[in-house]
């Protein structure tokens, strides 16, 4: 197997890994940037501290993503990039939790503090804790050593997701939008992991179809309940904002669109295959 995480298991340049490589860096350039030219506000740190905090958790949904995109695409080639995806979440953390050090000036005796402290900063630090266990343990001589273990420890995944889009709630105040919609992206993936787990084929376009109708529901559901346990904010109006597209869409409908792509290709792609078959029909040897 190759050093390099750019090759594939025989060790030839993978195509799939690269471009999940670069993605990776992506966000990091234009936070960076950002700094450089002194485009993230009045308080550049906290701005790097808050996008940080939200790739971390994009990668991470993103990475959980692969497995069942590998059964609804067979695109079995989708493995490939998982445990890239997996660590690029925890170098985001890693990079979250480190910036908000910098921000407290360094005093670790503060940082210790301010975590015990405030709910939303010990949530958050134990996700964090939780990626770090996962990432160390995601290379190939573990999952060895481990045997079973490795499983058990690597199914506390979803439980991580929960607690970083807890603390995404919990740190974003009035402003849930970007919250709510991992949370839908979470829910998303736990109806795959329920469907899959009780027999449902995610094959089946009507599985997929139940599962992106389902999870849009429940996202509007999540954030009526956000607002009615956490905030003064009426909850009933935003319920019903989910009606109107006046002013914005509303997490909801964005993760029904999402769920909904993965549905149309499985509906789509056998015709589109016995298509290519007509126009390209095997001559036999």
């Amino acid at each position: 197997m190759s050093k390099f995480p750019w090759n594939d298991r025989a060790g030839k340049l993978s195509a799939i890994k690269i471009a999940a490589l670069l993605a990776a860096f992506i966000p990091l350039v234009f936070i960076t940037t950002g700094y450089k030219v002194n485009i993230l506000g009045p308080r550049p740190i906290t701005e790097a501290i808050h996008q940080t905090g939200d790739w971390a958790i994009r990668f991470f949904l993103i990475s959980l993503a692969i497995t069942p995109l590998r059964h609804i695409t067979r695109w079995n080639r989708l493995i490939l990039i998982r445990r890239i995806l997996g660590l690029t979440a925890l170098a985001y953390a890693a990079l979250h939790f480190s910036l908000y050090i910098a921000d407290q000036n360094g005093n670790l005796l503060r940082v210790a503090s301010e975590i015990w402290l405030r709910i939303y900063l010990l949530i958050g630090f134990t996700a964090l804790l939780g990626l770090v266990a996962l990432g160390v343990t995601s290379t190939d001589g573990m999952v060895r050593r481990m045997g079973r273990n490795w499983n058990r420890l690597h199914a506390l995944a979803y439980p991580l997701a929960a607690l970083g889009v807890l603390h995404f709630f919990m740190q974003s105040k009035a402003d849930v939008t970007q919250a709510t919609l991992m949370a839908g992206f979470l829910i998303v993936l736990l109806l795959y992991r329920f469907a899959h787990a009780r027999g449902f084929a995610l094959s089946s376009p009507w599985t997929l179809l139940a599962i992106a109708v389902l999870a849009a529901l429940a996202t509007a559901l999540a954030e009526y309940a956000w607002f009615a346990l956490a905030t003064r904010i009426p909850p009933t109006r935003v319920l019903l904002a989910n009606l109107s597209f006046a002013y914005s869409i509303r997490p909801m409908w964005w993760v029904l669109a999402a769920a909904l792509l993965p549905a149309l290709w499985v509906g789509i792609k056998p015709a589109a295959d016995r298509q290519a078959r007509k126009l390209n029909p095997v001559t036999p040897k």
